[in-house]
């Protein structure tokens, strides 16, 4: 599932006049990037939800004739639903039987997805969230074993977690990348929550009773394109990862 919804205040004025998921990064929009990518990674199904300039992705997407995949979309024309209520809605999409990517559409990766994807099936938790050691302001928060425990502002000093008394400095503290794999285990759970939620929160509902594990990506190379002054940096990102990919082969 690819979240293409957002308003995309932070890219303003350019999302004044289209959605996030069209802002263009080396000549391309976003939506092409992550969609190329989810392809070469051998995803043949793929939910684009929409809410912000709806029709312009919905017109992108046939121009391109659904990229020869199998692209839905899930319609959040009436109400922005966040992350764990578009999944939830999205859900009739998809096979039932199979885990969902879930991958945001301003974030460019180095990340391996059929890789990710393969140790989510292979590991049989309900939830495998993709992590790393770089600096941000909030945390989610892992014991040894990788289990998700809660989550900080180191800012505010905020804590949430079901369990009570949770110290930050006892844990690993590790950002989210907004790539994760959902498996069908937690879909009934989803019908529990209320009509727009967040994934995290959700997460940190049902951790002490469901297996959501950080999967610790050790040289991850990470893009959030969300701010104007990042769409400069995206570019030579990109430039990079093509570099570096080209050595590999």
């Amino acid at each position: 599932m690819l979240f293409a919804a957002g308003l995309g205040t932070r890219l303003k004025p350019l999302t004044d006049t289209m959605p996030k998921a069209l802002v263009p990064v080396a000549g391309q929009p976003l939506l092409w990037h992550v969609v190329m990518k989810l392809k070469e990674a051998g995803f043949e199904r793929i939910v684009v939800n929409v809410h912000h300039f709806a029709d312009q992705i919905i017109d992108y997407l046939a121009v391109q004739h659904n990229f020869g995949l199998d692209i839905r979309v899930s319609d959040e024309r009436q109400q922005l639903l966040e992350t764990g209520g578009g999944i939830r809605k999205a859900l009739p999409l998809f096979d039932a039987e199979s885990p969902i990517l879930i991958h945001n559409v301003d974030i460019l990766s180095n990340v391996d997805l059929a890789r990710l994807y393969d140790d989510a099936l292979q590991s049989h938790v309900d939830a495998l969230l993709l992590v790393s050691r770089r600096q941000t302001k909030r945390y989610l928060l892992f014991d040894d074993e990788y289990i998700l425990d809660g989550w900080t502002n180191i800012e505010t000093g905020e804590v949430k977690s079901p369990y009570a008394g949770l110290d930050p400095s006892d844990l690993k503290q590790l950002a989210f990348s907004g790539i994760h794999v959902v498996a069908p285990s937690v879909f009934p759970l989803l019908q529990d929550m209320p009509e727009r939620f967040g994934i995290i929160d959700f997460y940190l509902k049902y951790c002490h009773q469901r297996a959501f594990l950080g999967f610790e990506k050790k040289d991850l190379r990470l893009i959030d394109v969300g701010k104007l002054d990042t769409l400069g940096e995206a570019e030579q990102f990109l430039q990079s990862l093509n570099q570096q990919q080209t050595i590999h082969n």
